[in-house]
């Protein structure tokens, strides 16, 4: 087999409790940008198309399986349960069986969410190339992190654990990541002679560095460009100092594909994104899912945009949510709106303040512009949905259509009692109960006939006058 052709082993180590949490949640579990930290680490592993990607799960195995459960690259994951935390080097032994023979192993880590392929595939291709690589980093306060030993020739000695460093070693601001890529079976057989001989009493994956270079096995370090892709996750803090680097980073690639973003600092992606040119983010925005842009796209304030296209030259105002919906060209949405998955709307149509749609197809130049429900309903072009106006498509047990054709004026507090079918050209008398169908072009008015009573004493003041 070519180096070109070797597999690679992928090795995820999420076994750890990570107390400083402070949760029941494995702390691979907690979320960045919308998903666990460690499908951050299965999406970037699969970029590289490994042969496989084995997991070390420990504290909340369950949980972690079934968290990853369902993703679409679930199949190619391969789970080690690692009972006894007796560090990084056993938990990477466990996993080693499972490579293939000849193979690369790569390890990374549950908790370091914001890696790239671009660093991982330079680590990778030294391997490729016989050497032990690990990903360093320089850290102007490297804090409790291992410090990476060099001598005269700048070449890496060793790795110590800031618990057993000497006051200059912990001047060192060389830090080791923890990811690293090596012959599957050469790593095994440095990590057979790994010993326990340190503070913590554990077999760290670190020592595998000085027994290589003891052994004469060239050892390399790839020095990443930015020190925020090597950061590790070990209390809420650092979690939240990591959302906001994945959240610059994601400002930074809109605007340069020519989005305004009002604020970056208060724009949230949990997702992915595709926008076209000229679009606006104002503040407090957030993405999630997929979501599609068209061109000259603005989206107010406060406003949650989720697994949804908009079309050219939509409008969203403030505080409005959109959800699994299409949007077409010129529409207008909200403010205080919210469009439900399966809601579909024609060009330039208008959806008002206050206004809720669920499965609902509202044709093009369509308007309800204020305080109305529309579900599981179809309309035509050009009609108007007065303030008030819901379709009771709900029985109890199912859900029923609404069927409205084309120019139908709907007026104010109408009531649409589903299934109901309202032709085009037809008008809709404000307060009315629709429960049967409406021909095209007829007025139906369906209200009781107003009764004034003379004489008649208010509650409040029969209490006074008694």
């Amino acid at each position: 087999m070519s180096k070109s052709q070797q597999a690679l082993e992928v090795i995820v180590l999420a076994a750890g409790q990570g107390k400083r949490m402070r949760s029941r949640l494995p702390k691979v579990l907690h979320q960045l940008a919308g998903q666990p930290m460690l499908a951050h680490v299965l999406d970037c592993a699969s970029a590289l198309a490994p042969r496989a990607v084995h997991v070390v799960v420990g504290h909340g195995a369950e949980q972690v399986t079934a968290a990853v459960a369902g993703r679409g690259d679930a199949a190619a994951v391969r789970w080690v349960h690692q009972t006894e935390q007796r560090g990084t080097g056993d938990a990477v032994a466990r996993a080693l069986p499972g490579a293939a023979a000849g193979a690369v192993a790569l390890v990374l880590y549950g908790d370091v969410p914001l890696i790239t392929s671009g660093t991982l595939r330079a680590c990778v291709d030294r391997a490729l190339a016989g050497e032990l690589c690990i990903v360093t980093a320089h850290f102007e306060d490297p804090a409790q992190l291992g410090r990476i030993v060099r001598d005269e020739a700048g070449r890496i000695v060793r790795i110590v654990e800031h618990g057993d460093a000497s006051p200059a070693e912990r001047a060192i601001r060389e830090i080791n990541s923890g990811i690293l890529a090596c012959d599957a079976g050469r790593l095994g057989d440095l990590l057979s002679r790994v010993r326990p001989d340190n503070a913590q009493g554990e077999l760290y994956l670190t020592d595998v560095v000085a027994l290589a270079v003891a052994d004469k096995m060239p050892v390399s370090g790839v020095v990443s460009a930015d020190p925020d892709e090597v950061r590790g996750v070990n209390d809420r803090a650092q979690l939240a100092e990591l959302e906001r680097v994945h959240q610059r980073r994601w400002a930074q690639r809109l605007m340069a594909a020519g989005v305004s973003v009002a604020d970056p600092a208060r724009l949230d992606v949990r997702g992915r994104v595709t926008a076209g040119m000229d679009c606006f983010l104002d503040i407090n925005v957030v993405l999630e899912g997929d979501v599609v842009l068209g061109d000259g796209v603005r989206v107010g304030p406060g406003s949650v945009i989720r697994d949804a296209v908009l079309g050219d030259g939509v409008t969203v105002h403030a505080h409005t949510v959109i959800d699994g919906a299409e949007v077409g060209p010129g529409c207008d949405v909200g403010p205080f709106a919210r469009l439900r998955p399966g809601t579909r709307l024609g060009a330039n149509a208008r959806i008002g303040n206050f206004v809720e749609t669920k499965k609902t197809v509202l044709g093009a130049g369509s308007k309800a512009n204020h305080l109305a429900y529309l579900g599981d309903a179809t309309l035509g072009d050009d009609c108007n949905v007065g303030a008030g106006t819901i379709t009771c498509n709900y029985d109890g047990i199912d859900k029923h259509p609404t069927t409205v054709g084309d120019r139908v004026f709907i007026g104010t507090n109408s009531t649409l009692v589903a299934p109901v079918t309202i032709e085009s050209d037809a008008f809709v008398a404000a307060g009315t109960t629709v429960t049967s169908r409406v021909g095209a072009g007829d007025l139906a008015v369906g209200r009781s006939r107003q009764r004034n009573i003379q004489g008649w004493t208010r509650p409040d003041r029969r209490k006074r006058d008694s």
